[in-house]
C-alpha cells in the first residue's frame, strides 16, 4: 500500500462524524477539491480509494443528505448527489479563524484530491483545486497555522519534508507522522552517514562510529516509547544527534541551550546508551 493511501486510510477512520460543523466544513472541503464534477443539477465526486468513498458517504449522511448514487466502473468509485439536498450548506469563509472548521475544511480538500509521493524516495505533497482562484485563499488560510504552501495553476503543494509532517499533524494523521519522520530521520542519517563513509578522515570515522552507536540507542529508546520520560537536559542532546550524525562533541556543545563542556557532552550521550541498553 502507497504512504498516500495509507493517510487516507487513516484519515477516513477519524471518529468525529458526530460533530455537525466539522462535518459539514469537511464536506465542503471535499467540494472544493478537483475530484468534483459539476453538472446543472447533480454534483459527481470520484476516486480510485474505497475508504475515501466509505468517508464520503458517511459524511453526506451526517449532513443530512442521504439520497445519494454509488457507481463502481472499474477501479473508480463515484458518488453522485442532487444539488438541491446542498443548497442549505453555506461555502466556506475563507476569513475563518476557527481552528477545527479549517483543520476539516483542508482536511476534506486533502481528502477529495490531495496525494503523497513515497517519503523514501523524495518529500511532495499536493492537492488540486476546483477553483484556481480559491488556491491563494487557501494558502493564507494555512499560512495562519504556520503551513508554508505553494501554488502552481491549481494545484497546492510543498516539497519540503518539514512542512509535509506539520500538514499531517494539522488534519488529524497521526499516525501517518510518526511514520514519516521515521523515515525522514532515517534517510536524514542515512544519507549524511553516507557521506561520511566516504570520508577518509580517521577523526571523522571515529565520529561516525560514535554517532551509530548514539542514534541506535536513541532510535531504540523513541520505538520502545521511553523517549518523553528521558530528561530534558538528555532530549536535547539526543535531538541534536539526530540532527548532526556526523558533528563532533566540540560542535554539539556549541549548540545546546545551556552551556556545557564536552565530556559532559560524552557524560549524556553515555548515559542514553546505558538507558537504551537497560530497556
Amino acid at each position: 500500500m502507497s504512504f498516500s493511501r495509507e493517510v487516507k486510510e487513516e484519515l477516513s477512520k477519524l471518529n468525529n462524524l458526530a460533530n455537525k460543523n466539522e462535518v459539514k466544513f469537511e464536506f465542503l472541503g471535499y467540494l472544493t477539491s478537483n475530484n468534483i464534477t459539476n453538472t446543472k443539477y447533480k454534483i459527481k465526486y470520484s476516486t480510485e480509494n474505497e475508504y475515501n468513498i466509505d468517508r464520503f458517504a458517511k459524511i453526506l449522511i451526517n449532513n443530512q443528505i442521504e439520497k445519494f448514487k454509488i457507481n463502481i466502473n472499474g477501479k473508480v468509485f463515484s458518488i453522485e448527489i442532487n444539488k438541491k439536498q446542498i443548497i442549505d450548506i453555506k461555502k466556506i469563509d475563507f476569513n475563518t479563524n476557527n481552528l477545527e472548521e479549517t483543520k476539516a475544511f483542508i482536511r476534506g480538500i486533502f481528502m477529495g484530491s490531495g496525494s503523497i509521493n513515497n517519503p523514501e524516495k523524495k518529500y511532495h505533497l499536493e492537492f488540486s483545486i476546483k477553483d484556481e482562484e480559491n488556491g491563494e485563499k487557501i494558502i493564507e488560510l494555512l499560512k495562519r497555522y504556520e503551513l508554508n504552501f505553494k501554488q502552481k495553476e491549481n494545484v497546492v503543494y510543498t516539497k519540503e519534508g518539514e512542512e509535509i509532517s506539520k500538514f499531517l499533524a494539522f488534519i488529524g494523521a497521526a499516525k501517518s507522522v510518526l511514520k514519516f519522520e521515521e523515515i525522514r530521520v532515517n534517510r536524514s542519517m542515512n544519507n549524511k552517514i553516507n557521506r561520511l563513509v566516504n570520508c577518509e578522515n580517521a577523526n571523522l570515522n571515529k565520529t561516525l562510529n560514535a554517532s551509530v552507536e548514539q542514534i541506535n540507542a536513541i532510535k531504540k529508546i523513541i520505538e520502545k516509547g521511553s523517549f518523553e520520560k528521558l530528561e530534558e537536559s538528555l532530549k536535547e542532546i539526543a535531538r541534536l544527534r539526530l540532527e548532526y550524525p556526523e558533528m563532533n562533541l566540540t560542535k554539539i556543545k556549541k549548540k545546546l541551550t545551556i552551556p556545557l563542556g564536552k565530556s559532559g557532552v560524552n557524560y549524556r550521550l553515555k548515559k542514553i546508551i546505558k538507558i537504551a541498553d537497560e530497556i
